[in-house]
Protein backbone atom coordinates (compact mmCIF):
# COMPACT_ATOMS: atom_id res chain seq x y z
CA UNK A 1 0.00 0.00 0.00
CA UNK A 2 2.85 2.40 0.85
CA UNK A 3 4.50 1.61 -2.46
CA UNK A 4 1.26 2.26 -4.28
CA UNK A 5 0.87 5.69 -2.66
CA UNK A 6 4.53 6.49 -3.30
CA UNK A 7 4.18 5.57 -6.96
CA UNK A 8 1.09 7.77 -7.28
CA UNK A 9 2.95 10.65 -5.61
CA UNK A 10 5.91 10.26 -7.97
CA UNK A 11 3.59 10.21 -10.96
CA UNK A 12 2.04 13.46 -9.78
CA UNK A 13 5.48 15.00 -9.41
CA UNK A 14 6.45 13.80 -12.85
CA UNK A 15 3.47 15.42 -14.50
CA UNK A 16 3.18 18.57 -12.45
CA UNK A 17 5.54 20.49 -14.69
CA UNK A 18 3.16 20.13 -17.63
CA UNK A 19 0.64 22.55 -16.15
CA UNK A 20 0.73 26.32 -16.46
CA UNK A 21 2.05 27.94 -13.32
CA UNK A 22 0.19 30.93 -11.90
CA UNK A 23 2.20 34.09 -12.49
CA UNK A 24 2.05 37.73 -11.55
CA UNK A 25 -0.56 39.45 -13.69
CA UNK A 26 0.75 41.93 -16.26
CA UNK A 27 -1.20 45.10 -17.06
CA UNK A 28 -0.16 46.57 -20.37
CA UNK A 29 -1.16 48.84 -23.21
CA UNK A 30 -0.38 49.16 -26.88
CA UNK A 31 1.02 52.70 -26.98
CA UNK A 32 2.46 52.51 -30.48
CA UNK A 33 1.25 56.02 -31.42
CA UNK A 34 2.30 57.83 -28.25
CA UNK A 35 5.60 59.25 -29.63
CA UNK A 36 3.72 60.64 -32.65
CA UNK A 37 1.21 62.43 -30.43
CA UNK A 38 4.06 63.79 -28.31
CA UNK A 39 5.93 65.01 -31.38
CA UNK A 40 2.78 66.87 -32.41
CA UNK A 41 2.70 68.40 -28.90
CA UNK A 42 -0.76 67.03 -28.16
CA UNK A 43 -1.45 67.58 -24.45
CA UNK A 44 -2.23 64.71 -22.09
CA UNK A 45 -4.16 65.75 -18.98
CA UNK A 46 -5.45 64.03 -15.89
CA UNK A 47 -9.16 64.02 -15.12
CA UNK A 48 -8.84 67.45 -13.50
CA UNK A 49 -7.26 69.00 -16.58
CA UNK A 50 -3.69 69.09 -15.26
CA UNK A 51 -1.23 68.66 -18.15
CA UNK A 52 1.27 65.82 -17.80
CA UNK A 53 4.90 66.50 -18.69
CA UNK A 54 5.62 62.85 -19.50
CA UNK A 55 2.61 60.88 -20.79
CA UNK A 56 4.47 57.55 -20.64
CA UNK A 57 5.03 57.98 -16.91
CA UNK A 58 1.42 59.11 -16.53
CA UNK A 59 0.32 55.74 -17.96
CA UNK A 60 2.80 54.00 -15.67
CA UNK A 61 2.03 55.82 -12.44
CA UNK A 62 -1.70 56.61 -12.68
CA UNK A 63 -3.15 53.86 -14.91
CA UNK A 64 -0.84 51.16 -13.52
CA UNK A 65 0.59 50.17 -16.90
CA UNK A 66 3.68 48.01 -16.43
CA UNK A 67 4.29 46.73 -19.96
CA UNK A 68 4.08 48.59 -23.27
CA UNK A 69 3.28 46.85 -26.54
CA UNK A 70 4.66 48.41 -29.74
CA UNK A 71 4.01 47.21 -33.28
CA UNK A 72 6.82 46.94 -35.83
CA UNK A 73 6.39 47.07 -39.62
CA UNK A 74 9.07 46.08 -42.12
CA UNK A 75 8.84 49.14 -44.38
CA UNK A 76 5.79 51.01 -43.08
CA UNK A 77 3.52 52.53 -45.69
CA UNK A 78 2.97 55.68 -43.55
CA UNK A 79 -0.80 55.36 -43.84
CA UNK A 80 -2.78 56.09 -40.66
CA UNK A 81 -1.08 54.35 -37.75
CA UNK A 82 1.47 52.55 -39.94
CA UNK A 83 4.60 54.53 -39.00
CA UNK A 84 6.54 52.22 -36.67
CA UNK A 85 9.78 51.30 -38.42
CA UNK A 86 12.79 49.84 -36.64
CA UNK A 87 14.31 53.22 -35.73
CA UNK A 88 11.00 54.34 -34.22
CA UNK A 89 10.70 51.15 -32.17
CA UNK A 90 14.34 51.22 -31.03
CA UNK A 91 13.95 54.72 -29.62
CA UNK A 92 10.60 54.08 -27.99
CA UNK A 93 11.60 50.65 -26.73
CA UNK A 94 14.70 52.03 -25.03
CA UNK A 95 12.60 54.74 -23.40
CA UNK A 96 10.13 52.12 -22.13
CA UNK A 97 12.90 50.04 -20.58
CA UNK A 98 14.57 53.13 -19.10
CA UNK A 99 11.27 53.89 -17.35
CA UNK A 100 11.47 50.51 -15.62
CA UNK A 101 8.62 49.06 -17.70
CA UNK A 102 8.47 45.83 -19.68
CA UNK A 103 8.38 45.85 -23.47
CA UNK A 104 6.24 43.69 -25.76
CA UNK A 105 7.34 43.70 -29.40
CA UNK A 106 4.58 43.03 -31.94
CA UNK A 107 6.14 41.81 -35.19
CA UNK A 108 3.63 42.44 -37.98
CA UNK A 109 5.91 40.88 -40.63
CA UNK A 110 4.24 43.21 -43.11
CA UNK A 111 4.56 46.74 -44.49
CA UNK A 112 1.00 47.51 -43.38
CA UNK A 113 -1.63 46.27 -40.94
CA UNK A 114 -1.56 42.51 -40.44
CA UNK A 115 -4.95 41.19 -39.31
CA UNK A 116 -7.50 38.51 -40.29
CA UNK A 117 -8.32 40.36 -43.51
CA UNK A 118 -4.76 40.77 -44.75
CA UNK A 119 -1.36 39.24 -44.13
CA UNK A 120 0.69 40.65 -46.98
CA UNK A 121 4.26 39.67 -47.76
CA UNK A 122 6.57 42.69 -47.32
CA UNK A 123 7.62 44.36 -50.56
CA UNK A 124 10.99 43.17 -51.79
CA UNK A 125 10.94 39.92 -49.84
CA UNK A 126 11.49 36.66 -51.73
CA UNK A 127 8.48 34.57 -52.64
CA UNK A 128 9.42 30.89 -52.39
CA UNK A 129 8.64 29.07 -49.13
CA UNK A 130 12.28 28.22 -48.48
CA UNK A 131 13.43 31.80 -49.09
CA UNK A 132 10.67 33.37 -47.00
CA UNK A 133 11.46 30.98 -44.13
CA UNK A 134 15.10 32.04 -44.23
CA UNK A 135 14.14 35.71 -44.54
CA UNK A 136 11.89 35.51 -41.47
CA UNK A 137 14.75 34.12 -39.42
CA UNK A 138 17.22 36.72 -40.75
CA UNK A 139 14.86 39.70 -40.35
CA UNK A 140 13.76 38.70 -36.85
CA UNK A 141 17.33 38.16 -35.73
CA UNK A 142 18.56 41.47 -37.16
CA UNK A 143 15.73 43.46 -35.58
CA UNK A 144 16.26 41.92 -32.16
CA UNK A 145 20.03 42.45 -32.31
CA UNK A 146 19.43 46.13 -33.14
CA UNK A 147 16.95 46.51 -30.28
CA UNK A 148 19.34 44.89 -27.81
CA UNK A 149 22.15 47.21 -28.86
CA UNK A 150 19.86 50.17 -28.15
CA UNK A 151 18.95 48.98 -24.66
CA UNK A 152 15.49 47.92 -25.83
CA UNK A 153 15.48 44.16 -25.30
CA UNK A 154 11.88 42.89 -25.50
CA UNK A 155 10.40 40.94 -22.60
CA UNK A 156 7.59 39.54 -24.76
CA UNK A 157 7.61 38.97 -28.52
CA UNK A 158 4.61 38.39 -30.75
CA UNK A 159 5.32 36.19 -33.76
CA UNK A 160 2.88 37.98 -36.04
CA UNK A 161 -0.35 39.87 -35.43
CA UNK A 162 -3.78 38.21 -35.45
CA UNK A 163 -2.60 35.24 -37.49
CA UNK A 164 -5.55 32.84 -37.32
CA UNK A 165 -5.61 32.72 -41.13
CA UNK A 166 -1.90 32.78 -41.96
CA UNK A 167 0.93 35.28 -42.42
CA UNK A 168 3.42 36.56 -44.99
CA UNK A 169 1.12 35.99 -47.94
CA UNK A 170 -0.03 32.45 -47.15
CA UNK A 171 -3.55 31.56 -46.07
CA UNK A 172 -4.66 28.76 -43.77
CA UNK A 173 -8.01 27.53 -42.48
CA UNK A 174 -8.67 25.04 -39.70
CA UNK A 175 -10.89 22.97 -42.02
CA UNK A 176 -8.13 22.47 -44.61
CA UNK A 177 -4.61 21.04 -44.46
CA UNK A 178 -3.34 23.50 -47.07
CA UNK A 179 -0.29 25.59 -46.11
CA UNK A 180 -0.13 24.57 -42.44
CA UNK A 181 3.32 23.01 -42.82
CA UNK A 182 4.54 26.24 -44.38
CA UNK A 183 2.85 28.32 -41.67
CA UNK A 184 4.49 26.29 -38.91
CA UNK A 185 7.87 26.54 -40.64
CA UNK A 186 7.53 30.33 -40.83
CA UNK A 187 6.66 30.62 -37.14
CA UNK A 188 9.42 28.26 -36.02
CA UNK A 189 11.99 30.19 -38.05
CA UNK A 190 10.96 33.39 -36.30
CA UNK A 191 10.91 31.63 -32.93
CA UNK A 192 14.42 30.27 -33.46
CA UNK A 193 15.77 33.77 -33.99
CA UNK A 194 13.97 34.98 -30.85
CA UNK A 195 15.35 32.17 -28.69
CA UNK A 196 18.87 32.91 -29.92
CA UNK A 197 18.75 36.69 -29.55
CA UNK A 198 16.42 37.05 -26.55
CA UNK A 199 16.44 33.78 -24.61
CA UNK A 200 14.61 35.31 -21.64
CA UNK A 201 11.72 36.70 -23.68
CA UNK A 202 8.34 34.96 -23.73
CA UNK A 203 6.99 34.21 -27.21
CA UNK A 204 3.33 34.82 -28.08
CA UNK A 205 1.10 33.41 -30.81
CA UNK A 206 -1.64 36.01 -31.31
CA UNK A 207 -5.04 35.13 -32.78
CA UNK A 208 -8.49 36.71 -32.78
CA UNK A 209 -11.09 33.92 -32.97
CA UNK A 210 -11.92 34.59 -29.32
CA UNK A 211 -15.66 34.41 -29.91
CA UNK A 212 -15.41 31.01 -31.63
CA UNK A 213 -13.94 28.48 -29.22
CA UNK A 214 -14.00 25.57 -31.67
CA UNK A 215 -11.98 27.58 -34.24
CA UNK A 216 -9.57 28.89 -31.61
CA UNK A 217 -9.00 25.40 -30.25
CA UNK A 218 -8.43 23.90 -33.71
CA UNK A 219 -5.96 26.69 -34.57
CA UNK A 220 -3.73 26.11 -31.57
CA UNK A 221 -3.98 22.34 -31.98
CA UNK A 222 -2.55 22.74 -35.47
CA UNK A 223 0.24 24.91 -34.03
CA UNK A 224 1.23 22.37 -31.37
CA UNK A 225 4.69 21.86 -32.88
CA UNK A 226 5.48 25.59 -32.91
CA UNK A 227 7.87 26.90 -30.26
CA UNK A 228 6.00 29.52 -28.20
CA UNK A 229 5.03 30.25 -24.59
CA UNK A 230 1.81 32.27 -24.41
CA UNK A 231 -1.54 32.23 -26.18
CA UNK A 232 -2.34 35.84 -27.10
CA UNK A 233 -5.91 36.86 -27.88
CA UNK A 234 -7.74 39.89 -29.19
CA UNK A 235 -11.05 40.51 -27.47
CA UNK A 236 -13.42 43.29 -28.51
CA UNK A 237 -17.06 42.68 -27.53
CA UNK A 238 -18.26 44.42 -30.71
CA UNK A 239 -16.65 41.63 -32.76
CA UNK A 240 -16.14 38.73 -30.36
CA UNK A 241 -19.42 38.62 -28.44
CA UNK A 242 -20.20 38.82 -24.74
CA UNK A 243 -18.01 38.33 -21.70
CA UNK A 244 -19.71 34.99 -21.08
CA UNK A 245 -18.51 33.82 -24.51
CA UNK A 246 -15.01 35.02 -23.63
CA UNK A 247 -15.25 33.07 -20.37
CA UNK A 248 -16.11 29.90 -22.27
CA UNK A 249 -13.05 30.37 -24.49
CA UNK A 250 -10.74 30.99 -21.53
CA UNK A 251 -12.07 27.91 -19.73
CA UNK A 252 -11.53 25.93 -22.90
CA UNK A 253 -7.89 27.01 -23.12
CA UNK A 254 -7.34 26.09 -19.46
CA UNK A 255 -8.70 22.60 -20.10
CA UNK A 256 -7.27 21.89 -23.56
CA UNK A 257 -3.93 23.74 -23.29
CA UNK A 258 -2.96 23.47 -19.59
CA UNK A 259 0.72 24.26 -20.21
CA UNK A 260 -0.02 27.62 -21.83
CA UNK A 261 -0.85 30.85 -20.07
CA UNK A 262 -3.16 33.27 -21.88
CA UNK A 263 -2.95 37.03 -22.36
CA UNK A 264 -5.55 39.40 -23.76
CA UNK A 265 -3.06 41.36 -25.87
CA UNK A 266 -5.72 43.60 -27.41
CA UNK A 267 -8.98 44.94 -26.08
CA UNK A 268 -10.92 48.20 -26.09
CA UNK A 269 -14.33 49.80 -26.08
CA UNK A 270 -15.85 52.97 -27.50
CA UNK A 271 -16.29 56.13 -25.47
CA UNK A 272 -18.45 57.66 -28.23
CA UNK A 273 -20.24 56.69 -31.48
CA UNK A 274 -21.02 52.99 -31.37
CA UNK A 275 -19.30 51.57 -34.51
CA UNK A 276 -21.45 50.82 -37.53
CA UNK A 277 -19.37 47.74 -38.41
CA UNK A 278 -19.98 46.03 -35.06
CA UNK A 279 -20.94 42.37 -35.37
CA UNK A 280 -22.58 42.39 -31.94
CA UNK A 281 -24.54 45.21 -30.34
CA UNK A 282 -23.75 45.36 -26.64
CA UNK A 283 -24.60 49.05 -26.30
CA UNK A 284 -27.58 48.33 -24.04
CA UNK A 285 -25.12 46.94 -21.48
CA UNK A 286 -22.19 49.21 -22.28
CA UNK A 287 -23.27 52.50 -23.88
CA UNK A 288 -20.69 54.15 -26.14
CA UNK A 289 -19.96 56.81 -23.53
CA UNK A 290 -17.13 57.40 -21.05
CA UNK A 291 -19.25 55.76 -18.35
CA UNK A 292 -20.08 52.81 -20.61
CA UNK A 293 -16.43 52.39 -21.50
CA UNK A 294 -15.50 52.32 -17.82
CA UNK A 295 -18.26 49.81 -17.09
CA UNK A 296 -16.89 47.50 -19.81
CA UNK A 297 -13.29 47.74 -18.57
CA UNK A 298 -14.32 46.91 -15.01
CA UNK A 299 -16.57 44.04 -16.13
CA UNK A 300 -13.77 42.62 -18.29
CA UNK A 301 -11.35 42.73 -15.36
CA UNK A 302 -13.90 40.97 -13.15
CA UNK A 303 -14.20 38.21 -15.75
CA UNK A 304 -10.46 37.81 -16.27
CA UNK A 305 -9.79 37.49 -12.56
CA UNK A 306 -11.92 34.34 -12.56
CA UNK A 307 -9.36 32.59 -14.80
CA UNK A 308 -6.00 31.65 -13.28
CA UNK A 309 -4.57 30.83 -16.72
CA UNK A 310 -4.94 34.48 -17.79
CA UNK A 311 -1.79 36.42 -16.89
CA UNK A 312 -2.03 39.61 -18.94
CA UNK A 313 -4.39 42.37 -20.05
CA UNK A 314 -3.39 44.92 -22.71
CA UNK A 315 -5.59 47.82 -23.78
CA UNK A 316 -5.20 48.78 -27.43
CA UNK A 317 -4.61 52.43 -28.41
CA UNK A 318 -5.49 54.06 -25.07
CA UNK A 319 -3.28 57.01 -26.08
CA UNK A 320 -5.78 58.03 -28.78
CA UNK A 321 -6.17 61.75 -28.10
CA UNK A 322 -7.83 63.23 -31.20
CA UNK A 323 -9.11 66.59 -30.05
CA UNK A 324 -7.83 69.41 -32.30
CA UNK A 325 -5.13 67.39 -34.08
CA UNK A 326 -4.71 65.10 -37.09
CA UNK A 327 -2.22 62.57 -35.72
CA UNK A 328 -4.55 59.59 -36.26
CA UNK A 329 -7.61 59.82 -38.47
CA UNK A 330 -10.33 58.73 -38.73
CA UNK A 331 -11.05 58.65 -35.03
CA UNK A 332 -11.37 55.21 -33.46
CA UNK A 333 -13.09 56.50 -30.30
CA UNK A 334 -11.72 53.72 -28.10
CA UNK A 335 -8.95 55.76 -26.49
CA UNK A 336 -8.90 56.80 -22.84
CA UNK A 337 -8.80 60.57 -23.42
CA UNK A 338 -11.88 62.57 -24.27
CA UNK A 339 -12.49 63.93 -27.74
CA UNK A 340 -14.11 67.24 -26.78
CA UNK A 341 -17.70 65.99 -26.91
CA UNK A 342 -20.06 65.68 -23.96
CA UNK A 343 -20.96 67.95 -21.10
CA UNK A 344 -18.55 66.54 -18.53
CA UNK A 345 -15.32 67.00 -20.51
CA UNK A 346 -16.06 69.58 -23.23
CA UNK A 347 -12.50 70.69 -23.97
CA UNK A 348 -10.65 67.48 -24.83
CA UNK A 349 -7.44 65.77 -23.71
CA UNK A 350 -8.69 64.75 -20.22
CA UNK A 351 -8.15 61.20 -18.96
CA UNK A 352 -11.46 59.33 -18.92
CA UNK A 353 -12.71 57.17 -16.01
CA UNK A 354 -11.62 53.91 -17.66
CA UNK A 355 -8.01 55.15 -17.60
CA UNK A 356 -8.05 54.91 -13.82
CA UNK A 357 -10.01 51.64 -13.73
CA UNK A 358 -7.34 49.64 -15.55
CA UNK A 359 -5.15 49.27 -12.45
CA UNK A 360 -7.87 47.20 -10.78
CA UNK A 361 -6.49 44.25 -12.78
CA UNK A 362 -3.30 44.17 -10.72
CA UNK A 363 -4.61 45.33 -7.34
CA UNK A 364 -3.29 43.32 -4.41
CA UNK A 365 -0.14 42.00 -6.07
CA UNK A 366 3.49 43.17 -5.76
CA UNK A 367 4.61 45.97 -8.07
CA UNK A 368 7.31 44.86 -10.50
CA UNK A 369 8.53 48.30 -11.56
CA UNK A 370 12.28 48.54 -11.01
CA UNK A 371 15.12 50.54 -12.49
CA UNK A 372 18.43 48.91 -13.40
CA UNK A 373 21.21 48.92 -10.83
CA UNK A 374 23.70 51.76 -10.97
CA UNK A 375 26.98 51.27 -12.80
CA UNK A 376 29.38 53.80 -11.30
CA UNK A 377 32.01 53.38 -14.01
CA UNK A 378 31.96 55.84 -16.91
CA UNK A 379 30.60 54.44 -20.13
CA UNK A 380 32.30 54.45 -23.50
CA UNK A 381 29.09 53.29 -25.20
CA UNK A 382 27.84 55.25 -28.19
CA UNK A 383 24.20 54.17 -27.69
CA UNK A 384 21.59 56.68 -26.59
CA UNK A 385 21.17 57.63 -22.94
CA UNK A 386 17.88 58.40 -21.18
CA UNK A 387 16.97 60.17 -17.96
CA UNK A 388 14.95 58.40 -15.27
CA UNK A 389 11.73 59.54 -16.93
CA UNK A 390 12.70 57.73 -20.11
CA UNK A 391 13.48 60.87 -22.12
CA UNK A 392 16.57 60.84 -24.38
CA UNK A 393 19.39 63.10 -23.20
CA UNK A 394 22.57 64.41 -24.80
CA UNK A 395 26.12 64.82 -23.54
CA UNK A 396 25.29 68.15 -21.87
CA UNK A 397 23.02 66.40 -19.38
CA UNK A 398 24.54 65.63 -15.98
CA UNK A 399 23.01 63.11 -13.58
CA UNK A 400 21.75 59.54 -13.43
CA UNK A 401 20.98 58.11 -16.88
CA UNK A 402 19.96 54.76 -18.32
CA UNK A 403 22.26 53.48 -21.08
CA UNK A 404 22.50 49.96 -22.50
CA UNK A 405 20.04 48.80 -19.87
CA UNK A 406 22.13 50.07 -16.93
CA UNK A 407 21.81 53.03 -14.64
CA UNK A 408 24.93 55.19 -14.32
CA UNK A 409 26.04 58.72 -13.49
CA UNK A 410 26.84 60.86 -16.53
CA UNK A 411 29.18 63.82 -16.29
CA UNK A 412 28.28 66.83 -18.41
CA UNK A 413 30.40 67.19 -21.53
CA UNK A 414 30.52 70.31 -23.71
Amino acid sequence: MIRKHLLAFLLILGTAHTYAVAQTRVLGADLSMLPAYEQAQVPYMDSDGVAQSDPLLFFRDEAGIRCVRVRLFVNPTKETGVIQDLDYVKTFGARIKAAGMKFMLDFHYSDTWADPAQQKLPAGWPTTVQEVTAKLYEYTSECLAALKAEGATPDYIQLGNEISYGMCGIKVHVNSDNNWDTFRAYLNAAAKACREQCPEAKLIIHTERTGQWSVAKATYERLASVDYDIIGLSYYPIWHNSLSVLGTTLNGFASSFPTKNVMIVETGYNNAWYPADATYNVSSTYPATPAGQQKFVEALITELLKHSNVTGLFYWFPEENPYENHVYEPWVNRGLFNNGYGDEWPNGHHALPAFYSLKKYTEGQPDEISLPTTDAAPSSSTSKAYDLSGRPVGTRHQGIVIQDGKKRFQERRE
